[in-house]
């Protein structure tokens, strides 16, 4: 998953985690032989050998290069407590809802006589329940980063821009544009 917004929901998920994964290397490497099954699979996972899988898991080899430690603790982290990640973003599609802490800048379509030029706002909004669901669904979907920045943009229009329909009527479109930073919580 790549993009500003991929990366800000696996963020959101792991702060979710109820529990720290393990720790050592070795713990690591138990923890993917468990849940891929095989020495052979960690191994394909990791872009090393069997061999050193096992020199790892049995403690042999401490010290692996740091873009091999990097890929064992993505594979852990994006492994890591599911049910956890699943019943948060449940309870966040169904009751919570999400928020989004962001600085951007932010185009949009206005009617004549206004001011539509982008600028850089840095806001943080709570989106309902049904925009939750729409951008997990979209991101279980694969959807792009434009995909999921559209629904956010969307979800933004209806509560700040327009106040679900309090002001700014003749606003019709709303962008994301330029990302400084891009954070979710839920």
């Amino acid at each position: 998953m790549t993009g500003e917004i991929g990366d800000a929901i696996e963020r959101a998920d792991r702060e979710s985690f109820t529990q720290e994964p393990p720790r050592t290397l070795k713990g690591r490497i138990g923890f993917l032989i468990r849940q891929l099954g095989s020495t052979k699979a960690v191994a394909a996972e990791i872009g090393v050998t069997a061999d050193s899988v096992n020199r790892y898991r049995r403690g042999a080899r401490k010290h692996p290069p740091p873009e091999v430690t990097a890929k064992v603790d993505e594979a852990v982290r994006q492994r890591w407590q599911p049910r956890v990640r699943k019943r948060r973003r449940r309870q966040a599609a169904t009751a919570t809802g999400v928020t989004v802490e962001t600085r951007a800048r932010f185009g949009y379509t206005a009617p004549v006589g206004t001011t539509d030029d982008g600028r850089f706002r840095r806001l943080t909004v709570h989106l309902p329940p049904a925009y939750a669901q729409r951008l997990f669904d979209a991101r279980d979907q694969g959807a792009g980063d434009q995909e999921m920045r559209a629904i956010i943009a969307e979800g933004f229009k209806d509560v700040y821009f327009q106040d679900g329909g309090v002001r700014a009527r003749g606003l019709s479109d709303v962008e994301i544009n330029d990302i400084d930073y891009l954070d979710l919580d839920y």
